[in-house]
């Protein structure tokens, strides 16, 4: 009989007691344990296992749980007679930071207090035991909502000391999620004050803990040492370039493809490959998102489940406000081709995300929207040069709907300027580009510098806005020469009956050029000029089958002509 596949389920003992699906990763207690290092970063994309492992690690070795070993009977771990002497012996604090999404720093110190406090709360019968003093029973009674930030800091190191006393035995601590406030503080503005916050916490709950066993952190990024780690110099960092459980977070192939025998859907493994496949994670290829996987063996349809599980926010704004490198670039994945850029070290310095051009692939990379297809070290440096694409057919529809976002807030009117296109209504396209433009060059821009990169980054903009809306009837190329003003688009049509199209832009030179009509005409007389219809005429598109259109821009005034 097949096992429910129970979705959304990130709890060990819920999965195990209702004996739901579920692919043994209990070999990673095993790696864990035996490497011996004091305080361990892992680092994953969203929705890889990482909760459903720490909760089975606490699961493992928590002596809350020592008298349910049946919750391992079966499993590789169990194998392990060492182990099974292990299990149940240690006093455990699991926190998560899964929830800490708040748009204030105010809000997220509070919330992160707010689970400090619900962490005291499971071992209160500690304040009806002799273990404590009576001022240690007065600290662990103030623990709260609004507690001041030295006593924030301290806190998990005095629940160490207390459980460690209570116990006889070092205390193992699992953080979930650590950075999820990091990407939130990056977004909505509050970076340097929740650095200086966790900084002193993580320092004094990883560092300076003497009644630290060993702990583990999990996060989707890792981030920069001298952001909040500066004094952590007992970490382990594993990312995912890393060999260390390289099969412990994920799907391997293997498993996806017995799962696939067992739920009856052996013909589907080539699709299911195509979707959901393309994680790389140290040597091992071939990795699926769990996320992905059992939704698809619950439901039985291909969706981008994986990519709509939660918000994307950071990774649309990096694309949308980036250099017109980066639209340019991106432009280029979105056809399906590679990318080579060099990554130093995976370390995300969030302030430089806008201003380094591998910053936005590093954070992409660990993300899990990049996929690595090559590797290699240049020579006599230290430098990675990385060859990387989107990772999968899930992923390349999100960005799609990501960048449909981008126009639908501009009133709806890049639609109409698509029909319009594709009706060849001049005076239609005039109207809804200006309106376009006006609502979205700023939206294009970070606003540090809007003078000299708006129409570029617009541009880009754009023609990934062109690639997402007509990729069904237009195969869309684009020729970069020097500078926006000889930027051009080409779209060559799917279908015999349909136009090819010619769009050329040019910003108003105006030492040369009186009037906005002039740009369109030396736009125009460039086409011309460089024969830029030779690619479709080689096609076999008629001459009289080919519209060329000028776009002219000033500041955020286009004009379009014929």
């Amino acid at each position: 009989m097949k096992k429910i596949v129970g979705i959304g389920h990130q709890d060990f003992e819920t999965i195990r007691r209702n004996k739901y699906f579920y692919i043994d990763k209990t070999c990673f207690i095993k790696e864990w344990w035996e490497s011996g290092d004091d305080v361990t970063l892992i680092t994953r994309p969203r929705r890889f296992g990482k909760t459903l492992n720490m909760s089975m690690t606490e699961t493992f070795f928590s002596v809350e749980y020592k008298d349910q070993e049946n919750l391992f009977e079966g499993l590789k771990i169990w194998d392990q007679e060492n182990f099974r002497k292990l299990r149940g012996t240690y006093p455990v604090i699991f926190i998560s930071f899964a929830d800490v999404k708040e748009t204030s720093f105010s809000q997220v110190r509070k919330k992160i207090c707010s689970i400090i406090k619900n962490v005291y709360s499971q071992y209160r019968f500690l304040l009806e035991k002799d273990n404590l003093s009576e001022n240690e029973k007065k600290d662990f009674q103030n623990i709260s909502d609004e507690m001041e930030d030295y006593k924030a800091s301290d806190s998990i190191r005095a629940l160490s000391n207390y459980l460690s006393r209570y116990y006889g035995k070092k205390v193992i601590i699992l953080l979930d999620e650590y950075d999820t406030p990091m990407q939130e503080a990056y977004v909505n503005g509050y970076w340097q004050e929740l650095v200086a916050f966790t900084r002193s916490f993580f320092n004094s709950t990883f560092k300076t803990n003497p009644y630290l066993e060993r702990a583990i952190m999990t996060g989707i990024t890792r981030v920069s040492k001298e952001s909040i780690f500066s004094d952590l110099n007992n970490l382990e960092v594993v990312t995912t370039t890393s060999e260390k459980y390289e099969d412990c977070f994920g799907f391997t192939e293997e498993e996806v493809f017995a799962a696939l025998d067992e739920y009856g859907l052996s013909d589907r493994k080539g699709e299911v490959k195509r979707w959901y496949d393309g994680f790389t994670f140290g040597r091992k290829t071939d990795i699926y998102n769990p996320w992905s996987i059992s939704n698809y063996l619950d439901k039985r349809q291909f969706a981008p489940y994986w990519a709509n599980s939660s918000s994307n926010s950071l990774a649309g704004r990096l694309i949308q406000e980036g250099s017109a490198w980066v639209k340019q670039a991106f432009e280029d994945l979105m056809r399906g081709n590679c990318l080579e850029t060099e990554i130093v070290d995976e370390q995300i310095v969030y302030g430089q995300l806008t201003q380094k051009r591998d910053a936005v692939w590093s954070l992409l990379l660990a993300s899990g929207y990049l996929k690595v297809v090559k590797k290699e070290l240049k020579k006599n440096t230290d430098r990675w040069r990385y060859t990387l694409s989107l990772t999968n057919r899930e992923v390349s529809l999100m960005f799609e709907g990501l960048i449909q976002d981008w126009f639908a807030e501009s009133g709806g009117s890049y639609n109409d300027f698509i029909k319009a296109l594709l009706l060849g209504d001049v005076k239609a396209m005039n109207v809804y580009m200006n309106r376009v433009a006006m609502n979205t060059f700023s939206y294009f821009d970070t606003g540090k510098n809007p003078s000299e990169e708006e129409p570029e980054r617009f541009y880009h903009g754009f023609v990934l806005g062109l690639m997402v809306d007509l990729a069904d009837r237009y195969v869309l190329t684009s020729n970069r020469e020097s500078g926006f003003g000889r930027y051009d688009v080409m779209l060559e049509p799917r279908n015999p009956g349909d136009d090819g199209i010619i769009l050329e832009f040019k910003v108003q030179d105006k030492s040369e050029e009186r009037e906005l009509t002039d740009t369109v005409k030396a736009a125009l007389n460039q086409i011309e000029k460089q024969k830029y219809e030779t690619l479709l005429v080689e096609k076999g598109i008629p001459v009289d089958r080919i519209r060329k259109y000028g776009f002219a821009f000033s500041g955020k005034k286009v004009l379009i002509g014929i």
